[in-house]
């Protein structure tokens, strides 16, 4: 039997992972983002109803350039699981499989999330 010292598979370095592979993996990513902003929502709700002080305190945070910075990625996140939401219940029914349709409904997904977000801290704010 003949061995060689090449890898059995591609390394991470030389494999370039398609469109469709990454925006998975960032569904899965802001799923567990949106878990975690459920339990900051119902932690500021808890402190609206029982702990006032602390809700000004959360709220002057949320107030701060972090603060912002961490309201403006749960909204991107949510857009974006929203919209690739959407995108697999088209696949669901058949429609888009094509690989050409996949990376176009991608881009599509990515601008919609970008634009919904930015919509809402120009136009809400």
């Amino acid at each position: 039997m003949k061995t060689s010292n090449r890898p059995l598979s591609p390394h991470i370095q030389v494999y370039k992972m398609p469109l469709s592979a990454k925006l998975s993996i960032l569904h899965r990513l802001t799923g567990l983002a949106l878990s975690f902003a459920a339990v900051i929502l119902v932690f500021w709700l808890f402190t609206l109803a029982f702990l006032p002080h602390y809700a000004v305190a959360l709220q002057g945070f949320f107030a701060s350039t972090l603060g912002k910075v961490i309201l403006i990625s749960i909204n991107f996140a949510f857009f974006y699981h929203f919209c690739n939401g959407i995108r697999h219940l088209f696949w669901d029914v058949g429609k888009g499989l094509e690989l050409e349709q996949v990376n176009r409904s991608g881009v599509i997904v990515i601008i919609a999330a970008v634009l919904l977000t930015t919509l809402v801290w120009t136009i809400g704010a």
